[in-house]
């Protein structure tokens, strides 16, 4: 097994392992992994900082080979506008919109400091559904301060991906953030996960900071409507504070 989430194969070509399955079907991806190797794709521009990425899911993504392939869509000096497909065997499973927005000096507004006591003083999630369960979850470590993975109703977590994120690459913060911003529909569960399925048909994620660090924090509400539908909404922090929200909308049914 790769001791990473992806192998690249060619220029937009990659190989997912085992870390990569989700906790619906051991032959799908989780999401969080594909956001985090589109955002790898999009790369960096000096001088400019992604503020917005939304993904459109079609169908879950095979654990298997995929294409990443990107576009620029609105150039720009001071804001941009990209999209990527992901696609394997010829079909496409995700579709993704990001803006980069130009860094610039502007006067800060008071924003929350992290949302949850420091990852080092909080007890290490272990042999549970989330952390034991499948790939995504066991590569991820685990810090709960308020809620649980064996507990309905809102979290708040830390979380440290403990594998790379592309094989023979270094993970950066950003792709940290997007890896974790998808699990806010799993760490917030509302109704039982052994009995219904809560999975998201969407992510967004809107930053007004670049994170740092290797701890990425998650702060999660999940509300069921009457209808089959539900939508999870996160705000995002690192160690020095809040630095964005994600909201999922979800599709609900009995197992």
């Amino acid at each position: 097994m790769s001791t990473a989430m992806y192998t690249q194969l060619a220029r937009t070509r990659y190989a997912a392992s085992e870390h990569t399955q989700g906790p619906w079907d051991p032959e799908s991806q989780h999401l969080g992994p594909v956001t985090a190797l589109l955002v790898h794709e999009f790369g960096t521009r000096p001088g400019m900082e992604l503020s917005k990425l939304s993904l459109d899911v079609f169908a879950p993504v095979p654990v298997g080979e995929l294409e990443v392939r990107t576009e620029l869509l609105r150039g720009g000096k001071r804001v941009q506008c990209l999209s990527a497909h992901v696609t394997s065997g010829g079909r496409e499973y995700v579709r993704a919109t990001a803006w980069r927005v130009r860094t610039a000096d502007t006067p800060a507004t008071a924003a929350s400091g992290p949302l949850a006591p420091p990852p080092e003083t909080l007890e290490r999630d272990r042999d549970t559904w989330l952390s034991a369960g499948f790939g995504y979850g066991r590569a991820v470590d685990w810090r709960f301060s308020a809620g649980g993975p064996l507990k309905a109703g809102p979290a708040t977590a830390w979380g440290r991906v403990t594998v790379p994120l592309v094989e023979g690459e270094e993970i950066t913060p950003l792709e940290r953030l997007a890896l974790f911003a998808d699990s806010g529909n799993g760490i917030s569960f509302a109704v039982d996960h052994e009995a219904y399925l809560f999975v998201n048909v969407d992510l967004s994620i809107s930053l007004f900071r670049a994170p740092s660090g290797e701890w990425i924090g998650m702060d999660s509400s999940t509300v069921i409507g009457p209808s089959g539908r539900g939508l999870t909404r996160s705000t995002l922090f690192d160690q020095d504070g809040e630095v964005g929200a994600a909201a999922q909308t979800l599709f609900v049914a009995p197992r």
